[in-house]
């Protein structure tokens, strides 16, 4: 079934503030429902988008609350999965995932995205994501793991990730994720269009032993290292001076005034539009910007898969 305009109708577990959903909503696709636990995320999520956000725990959810649609996109966490044992069924923290492919199972959706970690391919040996592979496999799909780099996407960032693609068993087998594309975008193109950031867009925490155990910055015409979650852990902005290595695990900061990319900054790398705006305090907004997929990436995705789609 497909949403008003011919515009195929998606369902989003785990949206956060929608990075992967705006990147399906530019393709064309319609983001009919979504799901998120943070408030802040639901609310973000709604300045822009038409969709119901459904702000609840999954565990208290019913997937009959869920509507029929074309695409589920989203992500599940993998705290449930020993790093030493293969998975325990009833493990407590297996419930985001079990309720994704319970979702997957009843609403058969022609097919489902999911991102998840780059470990999420090595944990127990690669026992987990065989197992994975297989529950979807029951539930009627065709599934590839595809480990990407948004960097060779048009994204200016090195962030690579695990995209589980899952093509119902009577759609096409012939898909391929997308071949990278030949241009890298710079920092430099990214922020050329971002203001001077004002000292509250900025996070002022102490820079820790952590954050100073390893390099933190690129130059204005690398990619930038990954967007974290974590507001005290975010990179540096290109025009601090280099970080100096003076042993194995510790780096110390050059001569020149360092700060972080402030939180627009972060946001453009992880190419949200320009004119984006975050709901809630700049720890909460930082959080958002890091967990989400890069809005040009979930494009891409989208419109690779969407040929693939016909009508039931």
């Amino acid at each position: 079934m497909q949403g008003s305009n011919d515009r195929f109708r998606v369902v989003s577990l785990f949206c956060g503030a929608g990075g992967l959903d705006l990147g399906f909503e530019q393709a064309g696709f319609e983001i009919l429902w979504s799901n998120d636990i943070d408030p802040d995320a639901c609310s973000t999520h709604r300045l822009w988008s038409k969709a119901t956000v459904v702000c609840k725990d999954v565990k208290n959810l019913n997937p009959n609350e869920i509507p029929v649609c074309d695409v589920v996109i989203g992500g599940f966490p993998c705290q449930g999965f020993s790093h030493a044992h293969i998975r325990k069924v009833d493990d407590e923290r297996n419930v985001l995932y079990k309720f994704f492919v319970k979702v997957i199972s009843e609403r058969k959706p022609k097919v489902f995205v999911a991102e998840n970690v780059k470990g999420i391919l090595t944990l127990d040996k690669g026992r987990v994501i065989r197992t994975i592979l297989n529950d979807f496999t029951l539930a009627g799909y065709k599934v590839t793991a595809n480990l990407v780099n948004a960097a060779d996407y048009g994204v200016p960032q090195d962030r690579e990730r695990v995209f589980l693609i899952g093509f119902r068993n009577d759609f096409p087998t012939n898909w391929r994720f997308p071949a990278p594309s030949l241009k890298k975008v710079t920092i430099r193109e990214a922020l050329k269009n971002v203001p001077s950031p004002l000292p509250e867009e900025i996070c002022q925490a102490a820079y820790s032993s952590m954050f100073k155990s390893r390099n933190r910055r690129r130059g204005w015409d690398d990619q930038s290292y990954t967007i974290p979650a974590m507001a005290k852990q975010t990179p540096l902005h290109p025009s601090s001076p280099r970080m100096i290595k003076i042993s194995e695990n510790q780096w110390i900061f050059g001569v020149g005034k360092t700060r972080r990319l402030s939180w627009k900054e972060a946001a453009a790398i992880q190419t949200f539009p320009l004119d984006m705006e975050f709901i809630g305090n700049l720890t909460s907004i930082y959080r958002q910007i890091g967990n989400a997929v890069p809005v040009k990436l979930a494009k891409v995705i989208a419109l690779s898969i969407k040929p693939y789609l016909r009508d039931d």
